[in-house]
């Protein structure tokens, strides 16, 4: 029997709750295992639809990990306010209903009872949001049948490759789209560039250059022996050779401004959130503390400390760091019918485009003798090439211009013209 409009209306707004900010908003915790609880702050679309499940629900993943989706992802780059709490533009809102969920559990609101639940591999990461996603479906069933499309950034994709594969094979068929930005998909890949990608725009001489080559070099000989963690150990090691050769440039926007005492100071939401000489702290992630801990916490009514457990997330998860998931995205588009986009941003340093591009043409899958004649094209977007695209069936890769590693932040233009072609 179908609904009168007035009851339809009724039923899809019956959990939403006035949050923090403009909009109906919901938000809970889910206990995901015994001890181990993760949190999602869901904001409803304020596009002009008769019902809210008109439009598409989107998730956001932070990177890291140990980097907040609900603080970072949300008040950095796409949610309804920006840190200053200035009314953003370009946030997505306007477009979908967006899910913000912190994660690993002990990321952001999200925590442990003790950190023997932590998580230490991407598929019990996964298998925590599957959990949640039935958590969060439990209470906003409206949602259920609600095209799902998860979109990610920077280790974040990691996670995200992963768990669009687990909902696909539990048979969530709502799935329909996977977005990756600056992505930790092979992170080796990303880290052998580091210096040729430094000497090419400037950053580094010759000297600097064999100093970070060889931080590399080390990195990968530990990665293909098995060794795991010190490969992971050599990785941070190289960042400090950058940080000394390079003058401390932005790892996540190589023309980003910074301060010439700051050298070994830079903090990063991508990473997670570091100590610093005050001075030198990112503006940006300090003001999202505040507020995280602050106001929001006080509006959402949450008796947890935001990102208090998001360090030992990391140090959990120093195995499993560099270990790549080019294979579970290559299964993505031989086991699977979603659409898949891979976004790379020109400035972005810790995961340099000439990296992603490797892993992306030497990916092996049942289309990739076809990927080297596909052509490149324009990413126009009202008269202005913001990019340029690659596209075959599933798959498509971005290049964004005057971009670096929070694509959104940087060029929110190209990245609505991206969504968009995700979610059509």
């Amino acid at each position: 029997m179908k609904l009168p409009l007035i009851v339809c209306l009724l039923v899809t707004t019956a959990y939403a709750r006035q949050g923090f900010g403009p909009g109906q908003q919901d938000w809970d915790h889910v206990e995901v295992r015994p001890g181990a609880h993760e949190f999602w702050w869901l904001y409803e679309t304020t596009a002009e639809v008769t019902d809210i499940t008109e439009k598409p629900l989107v998730i956001w993943l932070q990177g890291g990990p140990g980097a907040s989706s609900t603080g970072f992802g949300n008040l950095a780059e796409i949610g309804p306010l920006d840190e200053n709490l200035n009314t953003r533009n370009h946030t997505w809102v306007k477009d979908v209903n967006l899910l913000f969920i912190d994660n690993p559990v002990g990321t952001g609101y999200s925590y442990v009872d003790d950190r023997i639940y932590l998580t230490t591999t991407n598929k019990q990461i996964a298998d925590d949001l599957v959990t949640c996603m039935e958590g969060f479906y439990n209470k906003r069933p409206e949602f259920r049948n609600v095209p799902l499309y998860i979109t990610s950034e920077s280790y974040g994709g990691k996670m995200a490759a992963e768990f669009a594969l687990e909902l696909h094979r539990r048979g969530f068929e709502n799935i329909k789209g996977v977005n990756m930005i600056d992505s930790w998909i092979s992170p080796i890949d990303s880290v052998l560039y580091w210096a040729p990608y430094l000497l090419n725009v400037g950053a580094i001489d010759q000297q600097g250059y064999d100093a970070v080559d060889a931080g590399a070099k080390r990195t990968q000989k530990y990665l293909e022996e098995g060794k795991y963690q010190e490969a992971t150990n050599s990785w941070g090691a190289t960042e400090g050779i950058i940080m000394n050769v390079a003058e401390n440039v932005d790892f996540y926007n190589i023309l980003k401004k910074i301060k010439s005492n700051c050298r070994k100071a830079q903090g990063g939401r991508s990473l997670i959130m570091k100590p610093g000489i005050p001075e030198c702290v990112d503006e940006v992630d300090y003001k999202i503390d505040l507020l995280m801990n602050g106001k929001i916490k006080e509006a959402l009514k949450l008796n947890v400390t935001w990102g208090s457990q998001s360090g030992i997330v990391f140090n959990t998860l120093g195995v499993d760091f560099m270990k790549p998931v080019v294979d579970i995205v290559a299964k993505l588009l031989d086991e699977t019918n979603l659409k898949v986009q891979v976004v790379t941003g020109q400035l972005d340093l810790i995961v340099d485009t000439p990296g992603t591009i490797v892993w992306v043409d030497n990916m092996k899958w049942s289309r990739s003798s076809e990927w080297p004649s596909v052509p490149r094209t324009a990413l126009a977007v009202n008269g202005v090439n913001e990019g340029y695209q690659k596209k075959l069936g599933q798959f498509a890769v971005y290049w964004v211009n005057r971009a670096g590693h929070m694509v959104p932040a940087d060029n929110p233009i190209a990245m609505d013209s991206i969504l968009k072609d995700l979610i059509n």
